[in-house]
């Protein structure tokens, strides 16, 4: 796996500190920093996510992907599935996640809580790397509720 990372400031971009990544899957992701009041040449202007918040997408598209795929292949009826991350930061540098409490909501037909709370299990336990990446120094926390889809009419 590739990525090059590069900065744009020195371009003339709109912002100071914005970056551009493109991954070796051919893709582009934008990222800029916060503004800084105290020295604003040394801020971003919030044109695009900051890199922290790429990571923290990053985890949660991971997990949601690992709880879809384990969900098909039990042979349930999945609908949809979203994440929402809560993160907490270390105050002092390097200011990594201290606690992620990830909330699941997944829709789907005749769901069983269970299989749910199972797939969200085995992704943090033993398929998504983000996470057990971020587990080295967050306290990871998971919570879920499931929404029926009603059928099809026929």
């Amino acid at each position: 796996m590739e990525c090059t990372v590069t900065w744009t400031g020195a371009s003339g971009a709109r912002s100071g500190m914005g970056f551009l990544a493109e991954t070796g899957s051919g893709h582009v992701l934008v990222m800029d920093g916060a503004p800084d009041e105290a020295r604003p040449e040394n801020g971003g202007r919030n044109l695009a996510p900051r890199p922290m918040e790429t990571v923290l997408a990053g985890t949660g598209g991971c997990t949601a992907y690992d709880v879809v795929l384990i969900l098909k292949r039990g042979r349930h009826d999945v609908q949809g599935c979203s994440v929402k991350l809560s993160a907490e930061r270390a105050t002092t540098d390097p200011k990594v996640f201290t606690k992620i409490h990830m909330h699941f909501t997944v829709r789907g037909r005749k769901l069983p809580a269970p299989a749910v709370e199972r797939a969200i299990a085995m992704s943090h336990e033993k398929y998504c790397s983000a996470s057990a990446m971020l587990a080295k120094t967050a306290e990871m926390t998971t919570s879920f509720e499931l929404v029926e889809e009603e059928a099809p009419a026929a």
